[in-house]
């Protein structure tokens, strides 16, 4: 089984301003599920890839530990910069 959660595609938007100038690079990014493995245990799979390299990104396989653990580094994030880390 594989199913798409969701996906950012790259927006300009997105980036601080002189990005370009600054060695920063444009990427999307995709979360989806999948228990294609030889155990059949469902994993998070976090896609990133550089904008114009379809198909040459980085895909992490997670376990649901993982997955936690990342979730909670990403709240811990934004309470830093003094953001509401939301739901």
């Amino acid at each position: 089984m594989r199913r798409s959660i969701d996906d950012h595609p790259f927006s300009a938007e997105d980036m601080p301003p002189g990005w370009e100038d600054a060695d920063l690079q444009p990427v999307s990014w995709g979360v989806a599920i999948s228990d294609d493995y030889d155990d059949a245990e469902p994993r998070v799979v976090l896609t990133v890839e550089e904008i114009g390299r379809a198909g040459a990104g980085l895909a992490a396989h997670l376990s649901p530990s993982i997955a936690r653990r990342l979730r909670v580094a990403l709240r811990d994030a934004l309470v830093e910069i003094g953001e509401d880390p939301g739901r």
